[in-house]
């Protein structure tokens, strides 16, 4: 063999092993998904002239931006439960916080589940799936357990107590709230941006990025879980100065929709929980301001620590071969029609952006619908991952290659209700090009018993009057789109102990925590990552039987109550 033909061959193979190793890269892609909490498309590249987001603005330029992303329920827990299911709340009848998604069914394959039970290392950092108010973190679908950050924090810098908790801060930890004090709904200090929790958790998704760089022949499914803007509106005082709040717009519309049912409305009771909010009534033109500021602080300062995880992924050299997503979980009223929060089928509660960058695909805006279910079958596509069958969710690949294609022409949201006079109700709300139609009805009962609402945003983009009495053709087209999808399931409030991990989910729980393999938890494996560091310690005591100094899988799975203890 001459040595012209050998270098011939030795290029040659090592050609073919790189193609095979490119192919093999692309058709296990990483994942990293960020999950922003109480997100509206208040941010620069939808517009927003007043927001600062320089981080989701440079993101958007090498992604498609979906200008009509929808959620399919104006609250967290629902919200994620669909994103994280592809199923919708009607399909599996939960409504509300504290109802775990597998208490409608134990064996749902989750999406990160689905890429961990096809060789990805899943992992999360901070808020994914909703805990507090009873729920709880779903093992199963991490490959490590999750890492847990504070929804509600004031940036003290230390630990604190369980009676020094407030309110909020008490429901987001699984305590009661009863007779606990009310926290500042928005704060600003000279603290650095590591006190508060989206800075924790960016470090932690970096060291998560890192460590993922070194382990070239296993792909990442990482969900970075970021809590800002919800509230409190608490960010440090560099990001409220970014903004002149005298400039800050006041919403346009303070009442709520001529012609609409009063229960239709939110009486944002989640704002009504905080210091220095009226218990009832409106909210004042100054504090409107200085919450309208807080929340643009809230959303820059979140901005600058997606900032830090982007530029990571750079800098280790993976944005090649891992697709971003950016999805803000629901909308938010910050005034309109007199409403706050989000809990609402109106256009600023459902409206939601939503970023997803691939590599070698399109960039660009699209007008396409997408609702929160399809991210599901859309990511296990890309990542040529076969779904569970009875998703709710429709991929919207093709988009992504054409941004001009659309996927569907209208998406379905809800929301509950309890009027006094008519018990629980449920509005289900089909928002097309043009219109928003909502029927509210009792699960299960005639058509013809609902009320209704119409909304034109050609002709009345501000939702300020409730057309569907004087526009009954177009009411008739949109219940034949109504009438497509199936009726809602009943509500399914399961108790919280009810939902907790089964033993089952205990004994992947103890396999998660059992690092070493060695069948058995030290006291450093089990209080790794706890959501309650605190309380954990007396805990694993408890579990501690024979006080060995460690976990048997029996005393972790029965939590103590063991079978030589019983």
């Amino acid at each position: 063999m001459t040595s012209r033909f050998r270098h011939f061959a030795f290029t040659l193979a090592v050609a073919l092993v790189w193609i095979g190793q490119s192919c093999f890269a692309a058709d296990r892609p990483n994942v990293l998904l960020i999950c922003v909490d109480d997100l509206k498309p208040q941010i620069g590249c939808y517009g927003d002239k007043f927001a600062k987001t320089p981080n989701i603005d440079a993101l958007s330029k090498s992604s498609v931006r979906f200008e009509q992303a929808y959620c399919n329920q104006a609250v967290c827990s629902p919200s994620r439960n669909s994103l994280l299911t592809g199923l919708r709340p009607q399909t599996v009848g939960i409504y509300n916080l504290g109802t775990n998604f597998r208490a409608y069914d134990p064996n749902t394959v989750s999406l990160p589940q689905l890429f961990k039970n096809n060789g990805w290392r899943t992992e999360g950092v901070g808020k994914i799936f909703h805990f507090g108010h009873g729920n709880h973190e779903d093992p199963a679908s991490w490959s490590v357990p999750h890492w847990h950050a504070n929804v509600v924090s004031y940036g003290e810098g230390k630990e604190k107590k369980p009676e020094e908790l407030t309110r909020e801060e008490a429901l987001f930890s699984n305590l009661p709230a009863a007779n606990r004090p009310r926290g500042l709904a928005v704060k600003a200090s000279d603290a650095e941006d590591n006190t508060y929790p989206d800075g924790l958790i960016a470090a932690e998704a970096i060291k998560r990025l890192q460590a993922a760089s070194n382990k070239e022949d296993e792909p990442f499914f990482l969900a970075v879980g970021f809590v800002k803007p919800h509230l409190p509106f608490v960010a440090p005082k560099k990001y409220w100065d970014l903004y002149d709040r005298s400039s800050l717009p006041l919403p346009e519309v303070r009442e709520a929709p001529e012609g609409a049912p009063a229960y239709a409305a939110t009486n944002f009771g989640e704002l009504r929980q905080y210091k220095g909010i009226p218990e009832n009534g409106p909210i004042s033109d100054n504090l409107t301001r200085e919450l309208i500021h807080g929340y643009y602080a809230a959303t820059s300062y979140m901005d600058a620590q997606l900032g830090k995880v982007l530029a990571e992924l750079d800098r280790l050299d993976l944005r090649k071969n891992t697709i971003v997503v950016l999805w803000g979980d629901h909308g938010w009223h910050l005034g309109d029609h007199g409403m706050w929060c989000k809990h609402s089928n109106y256009e600023q509660a459902t409206r939601i952006p939503v970023l997803v960058s691939v590599p070698g695909l399109a960039t660009g805006a699209t007008k396409s619908f997408l609702e929160t279910v399809d991210i599901y079958p859309t990511l296990a596509e890309l990542a040529g991952l076969t779904p569970p069958q009875n998703l709710d969710g429709r991929s919207f690949a093709s988009t992504l290659k054409d941004p001009k294609q659309p996927t569907k022409d209208h998406v379905i949201s809800v929301y509950p209700r309890t009027p006094r006079d008519k018990g629980h109700i449920l509005g289900r709300a089909i928002r097309t090009d043009r219109y928003r139609f909502v029927e509210w009805k009792a699960i299960g009962a005639a058509p013809e018993t609902a009320e209704l609402e119409l909304y034109d945003y050609v002709d009345d983009p501000l939702e300020t009057k409730n057309l569907a009495s004087a526009r009954p053709e177009t009411v008739a087209e949109l219940r034949k789109i109504l009438s497509t999808h199936p009726e809602a399931k009943p509500p399914l409030n399961v108790p919280a102990a009810a939902s907790k991990p089964s033993g089952n989910n205990r004994n992947q729980v103890f396999d998660q925590r059992d690092t070493n393999k060695d069948g058995k938890l030290s006291r450093e494996e089990f209080l790794a990552h706890q959501p309650d560091p605190k309380q954990a310690p007396a805990r694993f005591d408890r579990f501690d039987v024979n006080k060995d100094g460690v976990l048997s899988r029996d005393e972790f799975v029965t939590q103590g109550k063991t079978r030589e203890s019983k």
